[in-house]
């Protein structure tokens, strides 16, 4: 639990990799933020193929208390990751292969200001490097960039993990109690106050 966004994209290909790899590696270096830096070029020709071969091209940076955030590619220039390349990359199933595609970054722990700087910088690299790119953002700042907005998003993150938290703390598991009876106790307990 926690607030997150979820993207995919397609990178250009008008633009080197490394161009796009150099920019974000120079704000993470501001920012100090740690990155990895993958293969910088992709394989002549095999951009917008379905095909891809095994390798990540791009970058990925983590700011402190925040999941990494992948600026990676396949050699077919769709955005993945090495664990998603992991998980799904070799799945023959239909219906596993579309999560290839398919990241997310919590950011929940990190707080606004990293979130606003993450979601700003999608904003930038989606109008000079990327074909297309889809961001869903449970803080709506993507869609809307209202500061007020998200504050109050964030607020009510920060309010319900908190009274879970307190609840799970405050509420042992009963012995031979299954966890769904304890759950369910503990979400019967909160809805009386």
């Amino acid at each position: 639990m926690g607030l997150s966004f979820h993207y995919s994209g397609t990178f250009k290909g008008s633009i080197p990799l490394s161009e796009m790899i150099e920019e974000v590696k120079d704000i993470a270096q501001v920012n100090q933020w740690k990155y990895i830096i993958y293969e910088k070029e992709f394989p002549e020709a095999d951009l917008e193929k379905d095909k891809y071969n095994q390798k990540i091209y791009g970058i990925s940076f983590s700011p402190p208390e925040c999941e990494p955030v992948f600026l990676c590619f396949l050699s077919n220039g769709k955005m993945s990751s090495p664990p998603l390349l992991e998980m799904f990359g070799r799945s023959t199933k239909q219906d596993e292969r579309k999560y290839l595609y398919m990241l997310s970054v919590k950011t929940h722990y990190a707080g606004i200001h990293v979130h606003k700087r993450i979601i700003d910088l999608l904003r930038y690299l989606n109008k000079k490097y990327f074909r297309e790119m889809k961001v869903s953002d449970e803080g709506q700042y993507w869609e809307t960039g209202d500061d007020e907005v998200l504050e109050k998003i964030f607020k009510r993150y920060y309010e319900v993990h908190d009274i879970v938290g307190s609840a799970f703390e405050n509420n042992s598991r009963m012995p031979n109690e299954s966890f769904e009876d304890y759950f369910q106790r503990i979400l019967r307990q909160k809805g009386k106050k």
